[in-house]
């Protein structure tokens, strides 16, 4: 057992996280002292004591001598502070992660009970459930789990920060699994010195925008560290598991139920820049990435299975692959199986060059057809699988040709799914367009739901096209007409699994839905000939208001028997997306978390009476109030039904980061979403069956939160520039983070910002306003009206109902990491002294009033007194914020005083990434 791991299970669980924490620290101040000299030194750890000591003890004279030294510091200084206190943030970070890999180790080394939120705990609870191996193959068969990773316009890292944060991280890991000499200790510990210089040394900030293919890179170095190498392991580790421990398991091989899939290249919505090339290059860029991992993964198979037939024999498929293998050296003619793969290996480098035109890294022994599919390229490696079972190697087929078979499964040609995305008003543009080429006076704009749904139907009924190669049509129409065309393409390069759905922003009626079936006809997507649908049509549903009337819209959709023979072409799925963010926006975090709640419920009993299966899709972001929080809990509170084995949840930002920069936490991060998708399926929940009191309560608090929250955002005159002074939206609308602009439009109305900068701004400021504000008075008028009798029945619900529990688990943690003083600070920014004493002290007294009405019904004494491990986390790393907010209030004044200077504005940005970092789910 090694140094940590022995540690990790002493009294003291935590004391490794802090040695890992003062070596970095202390690391990271060497490096400031030998690159910028001691003088800085001193002021940072001046600044950082007293920044401890003020979060700890409240101590007015450590915060007035750290404000005075932070107000003396010069343009140079702030700088080099801000460096300083954001790369600690970092590094905490690195070292909070490597500590949660840790003790799962200790946990497992001690041989404890499974862990909640892990495949083995969901498979023993359902085992003692009753549930069977039958009921289990059948879920499995069925499921998907797919967590769809999605460019963020906040995502503030550089793809170098973070590959050395990877290396600082890898070090730290290898001193935990290694028992080291005190030479190899000393070597070791140059190389952390190494990597945190290099960090230090390493531009943290953009010097340009990213554009879309800079995303699409950014995201595909996950699937190096991550999912290309470690969805294999935990696909093998499932089924290994349910071999041992479920009475009569098949021992068949899992379906690929759990695949990532992307919206990056794919989603237009708010974004010109992604475009039919665009698409097309991001798919290619897809394509190569798996391809090229297949060939290293074929070259190290091929080094490693040397079985000779002088001493075992192989079956006659096998010898039929041999056959077909263009390699004839007399060195290797014993050796059938690397024969056969280096047949392979030259089927899949043509292919790679016939696909995406991509030279394999080692030449092929000679020429050879590409495969015409995945699909085949699979059964040859099948072949060499079967072969190796059936002549007493199954040992060697377990190694690296089963994580490469399972890895072709889940990731084909196409490395993973990519949606398509627009906003419905695009749509209907197009589609008025064309219909007033093809059939002048139709004026389809101008008409109502009924006449719209008419007409979009008699088009769908006939095979005709609208769209004519002999007429210009506008900018918008021809680009939504070649990114379907160019979809078309894909299916046919890739296969159809490369797109498989079309998302509709904005979604409110039948004939959005009905829009995007017209355009996909016009790409060939859908044939109504044959009544068939390549992709699947999803409404997005992001206000309170669409949320409200989902259920409705769904119900007439699924009314058409035109769209009920599409469906059933595909599967008789039908996909709703659910938004969190902009309901959130719209409507606050009670009553957004409430309107989503109902929406699924009212999704499931419609879909159900059709006959319909439903697939829901979370459209979540890292912050709470992005309907954010741990990914367990969030699926389990779902409502009766509205899993069933199926369930796609998007990826942000910074959370993407955070859960998959790291391979062990990645799989973990995996684990979890599988599990409890398993749970939810299975399992009877608490949530499952709320009294009619918990609804009818919730339905009296949601409508007085809701009341709060546009009364203050949308209805207290004043309130959107006192947003756009106290923040640093502006600042992040310029900040080079994203390829895609921070408002739908060109104006400053919160109602056509976007939902992601939205909270941004409002974490950087520390109130973190979406995640919390109206819970207080909605609590406040729910006693006045039902006084003792109704808070002990929202103690009640917190203890009975998953759903209700979870939603002020989430407050709990968003209120945790507020902190009203600083919050305060920023609202000096506002110039208007009437408009600043109007709403500020608004925000104070419904802040205080969330907090004791969150307190009064978990029955804590404190926050966060049921997730100590936040608690400590919070403990860890807010002192070294402090610093941070208070240099960034400092930076704003002087910038938007009009010291334009670059490096106010870079030092800005930096406060930017270093709080974004520290609060770590900002977004």
């Amino acid at each position: 057992m090694k140094r940590h791991e022995t540690a990790a299970l002493a009294a003291d669980k935590d004391q490794p996280l802090r040695d890992d924490i003062r070596l970095l620290g202390r690391l990271l101040g060497d490096t400031l002292r030998d690159q910028d000299g001691v003088a800085i030194f001193d002021t940072v750890e001046r600044v950082r004591q007293l920044a401890i000591r003020f979060h700890r003890d409240d101590d007015d004279d450590a915060r007035r001598e750290l404000v005075k030294i932070l107000d003396g510091l010069s343009r140079d200084q702030t700088n080099q502070v801000v460096r300083a206190f954001s790369y600690f943030s970092h590094l905490a970070n690195i070292a909070e992660d490597q500590h949660h890999i840790r003790r799962a180790r200790a946990h497992a080394i001690a041989g404890s009970p499974p862990r909640a939120g892990s495949l083995p705990y969901a498979l023993e609870r359902a085992i003692a459930s009753g549930i069977d191996a039958r009921q289990l193959e059948k879920f499995f068969a069925t499921a998907h789990v797919s967590p769809v990773l999605t460019a963020h316009p906040t995502e503030v890292q550089r793809k170098s920060i973070l590959d050395a944060q990877w290396k600082i991280a890898r070090l730290l890991d290898e001193r935990d699994r290694t028992t080291l000499t005190p030479e190899e200790l000393s070597s070791h510990e140059e190389a952390l010195r190494r990597a945190v210089l290099t960090l230090w040394q390493t531009r943290m900030l953009r010097r340009a925008k990213l554009s879309v293919m800079d995303e699409v890179a950014n995201a595909l170095t996950y699937y190096d560290t991550t999912f290309l190498r470690e969805l294999p392991r935990l696909y093998n580790t499932l089924e290994d598991h349910l071999a041992a421990t479920v009475p009569g398991w098949s021992g068949e091989e899992l379906a690929p139920f759990l695949r990532p899939g992307s919206w990056i290249g794919g989603d237009r919505d708010g974004n010109p820049f992604v475009t039919a090339p665009v698409l097309t290059t991001a798919m290619r860029a897809q394509s190569r990435r798996a391809l090229t991992f297949y060939l290293e993964q074929l070259h190290k198979l091929g080094a490693n299975l040397s079985p000779t037939t002088l001493l075992v024999d192989i079956s006659d498929e096998m010898k039929a692959l041999v056959a077909q293998s263009p390699d004839h050296s007399p060195h290797r003619d014993d050796e059938p199986y690397r024969r056969a793969i280096a047949g392979i290996y030259a089927r899949l480098a043509a292919t790679a060059r016939a696909l995406d035109d991509l030279a394999a890294p080692l030449h092929a022994v000679a020429a050879a057809e590409p495969y015409a599919s995945c699909a085949e390229f699979g059964a040859d490696l099948d072949v060499l699988h079967r072969s190796l079972v059936a002549h007493h190697s199954a040992l060697l087929a377990r190694g690296r040709l089963r994580r490469l078979r399972r890895a072709v499964s889940v990731f084909g040609f196409h490395l993973a799914a990519l949606d398509l995305r627009q906003n419905s008003d695009v749509h209907a543009r197009s589609v008025a367009e064309l219909l007033e080429v093809a059939r002048p006076g139709a004026g389809y704009a101008a008409l109502d739901e009924n006449r719209r749904c008419q007409l979009l139907l008699e088009e769908l009924s006939t095979p005709r096209l609208l769209a004519s190669p002999h007429v210009s049509y506008s900018d918008e129409t021809s680009s939504e007409l070649a990114i379907f065309r160019a979809a078309r393409t894909i299916h046919q390069r890739y296969g159809k699994a490369a797109i498989e759905n079309v998302v509709i922003s904005k979604a409110d009626s039948v004939s959005d839905l009905l829009e995007v079936a017209l355009l996909l006809k016009e790409a060939g997507l859908l044939r109504p000939q044959e009544g068939v649908l390549d992709v699947n049509i999803v409404p997005l549903f992001e206000t309170i208001a669409d949320l409200e009337h989902c259920g409705d819209i769904i119900d007439r959709l699924l009314s058409l028997p035109l769209y009920r023979q599409l469906l059933d072409s595909r599967g008789g799925m039908q996909e709703a997306m659910l938004g969190y963010s902009d309901s959130n926006k719209d409507g606050g975090f009670l009553t957004s978390g409430w309107s989503l709640y109902r929406a699924e419920t009212a999704l499931v009993e419609v879909t159900q009476r059709h006959g319909v299966v439903l697939r829901l899709f979370h459209g979540r972001g890292g912050s709470v109030g992005r309907g954010g929080g741990p990914s367990y809990q969030a699926v389990l509170a779902q409502p009766q039904g509205a899993v069933q084995g199926r369930i796609r949840i998007t990826e942000q930002g910074e959370v993407i980061a955070s859960k998959y920069a790291n391979p062990e936490l990645g799989r973990r991060n995996l684990e979890i979403f599988a599990a409890a998708t398993l749970e939810a399926t299975l399992l009877p929940q608490q949530h499952d069956d709320p009294r009619p009191e918990f609804l009818a309560a919730m339905e009296q608090l949601s409508a007085h939160a809701f009341a709060a929250y546009r009364d203050l955002v949308y209805e207290t005159e004043g309130f959107e520039r006192y947003f756009w002074e106290s923040t640093v939206i502006s600042e992040i609308a310029a900040l080079n983070i994203g390829s895609r602009p921070a408002s739908r439009k060109k104006t400053t109305a919160i109602e056509d910002l976007r939902a992601i900068p939205w909270v941004f701004s409002w974490a950087q400021c520390r109130l973190m306003l979406p995640g919390w504000y109206g819970f207080g008075a909605a609590v406040e008028a729910y006693k006045k009206a039902h006084g003792k009798t109704g808070m002990a029945l929202l103690a009640e619900m917190n203890r009975e109902w998953g759903f209700f529990r979870t939603l002020l688990s989430n407050m709990d943690m968003v209120l945790s990491k507020t902190d009203i003083a600083i919050a305060e600070r920023y609202a000096q920014l506002v110039q208007d002294e009437t408009l600043r004493n109007a709403i500020f002290p608004r925000l104070k007294a419904e802040w205080q009033s969330s907090i004791d009405a969150l307190l009064a019904i978990t029955g804590q004494q404190a926050l966060l007194d049921g997730n100590p491990l936040l608690k400590r986390s919070i403990r860890n790393r807010f002192p070294y914020l402090d610093p941070l907010n208070h240099l960034q209030i400092e930076l704003l004044q002087r910038y938007r005083a009009g010291t334009t200077e670059e490096r106010i504005q870079r030092s800005i940005y930096l406060t930017i990434n270093g709080v974004a970092a520290g609060l770590r789910n900002s977004g």
